[in-house]
């Protein structure tokens, strides 16, 4: 398995991290025991967040023992210093440790300067004085942002966006990451559930020597698989690469990653899904898509504001709410039995 070093932080792990985001949705015994296997499997990196309701207390519950043996990663969604300081600070306890290895500011709408007037870049400087810290990130959807955040010199790690669908312009951020040492934490590998394949998904990130994935992980039998590259990692063969090439045919074009910066709807659609129902339904099981719960989610569609929010908010810049007809349309065929997801 390959050792990745994050930039200047000098925190060298297995190319094979754990993403806490779905963790969230199991029962403490549960979370705990995939901590833990994940930890005897050789996974060295977690990263969790403020706003991943129970995640950081989660991973306390799990770790509060082994704190020496992981590194750990949080994030701050705090716009103002006394925001910081609380979140910091709960996020300490329920981690049930003193100091985080790299505390990130959440997906960041603007690159926090030392001087900029808002006192928020002061803010992890001071943290990391105290010790409570012990390296500053950001995470990032929007490309000018993310770009912002490098030249400026001020952050050690970039979280963004990376899977094999990625745009040209995404990955010159992971170029330019490694042409300034700056760590690159690799967020949705799997696009948000578009990606099924995770020995071609694990292959991709394996060109990259200074690219560390996250993988969003909530069952054991998940984990298991992702284990199953600790000792037997899949390199990219021609295979691999056929397949590939073959996906980013089939999703070329304007389509959803669910990164959810369009939400807040005032229609109450949740965007995120709604605007890929299409590709949903035909590339994860679909009962799951095709339930009560999400005809009713659909059916918002039609209470469309046309307001324009989403598509202003859309690091992706696309047509989002003619996207979300299309796929209301597609769903309606599907329930219809007019269109075929075989």
């Amino acid at each position: 398995m390959k050792q990745i070093t994050l930039g200047t932080t000098g925190i060298t792990v297995p190319q094979n991290a754990f993403g806490a985001l779905p963790i969230q949705r199991v029962d403490f015994e549960t979370a705990k025991a995939i901590l833990l296997r994940a930890r005897e499997g050789g996974i060295r990196f977690f990263d969790t967040a403020r706003a991943y309701s129970d995640s950081e207390e989660k991973l306390g519950y799990a770790f509060s023992e082994l704190r020496d043996k992981i590194y750990i990663a949080t994030k701050t969604t705090a716009k103002t210093p006394k925001d910081f300081k609380e979140q910091l600070e709960t996020s300490l306890k329920l981690l049930k440790t003193d100091y985080i290895d790299i505390y990130q500011f959440h997906m960041a709408e603007t690159c926090w300067r030392p001087g900029d007037g808002t006192g928020m870049y002061e803010c992890m400087l001071e943290a990391k004085e105290q010790g409570k810290i012990r390296h500053i990130g950001v995470t990032a959807h929007k490309l000018g942002v993310a770009e912002e955040c490098i030249e400026s010199g001020l952050y050690e790690t970039l979280q963004f966006p990376l899977s094999y669908l990625s745009s040209e312009k995404d990955l010159k951020l992971v170029r330019m990451c490694q042409e300034k040492n700056m760590g690159f934490i690799a967020m949705k590998g799997l696009a948000g559930g578009l990606i099924s394949n995770s020995r071609a998904a694990f292959s991709y990130m394996s060109q990259f020597d200074h690219v560390l994935p996250i993988w969003g992980i909530q069952r054991m039998t998940e984990l298991d698989e992702w284990l199953s590259y600790m000792d037997n990692p899949p390199a990219m063969d021609d295979d691999i690469r056929r397949f590939i090439e073959a996906e980013k045919e089939e999703l070329t074009g304007d389509f959803c990653r669910g990164c959810g910066y369009c939400l807040p709807c005032p229609a109450g659609i949740p965007i995120n899904n709604c605007a890929r129902m299409s590709l949903m339904v035909r590339r994860a099981p679909s009962a799951a898509w095709l339930n009560e719960t999400w005809q009713e989610n659909m059916k918002k569609i039609e209470n469309c504001l046309e307001c324009g929010q989403c598509s202003s908010r859309c690091p992706y810049e696309l047509d989002t709410p003619n996207l979300l007809k299309k796929n209301y349309e597609d769903y309606k065929n599907i329930l219809a039995g007019k269109t075929s997801i075989s």
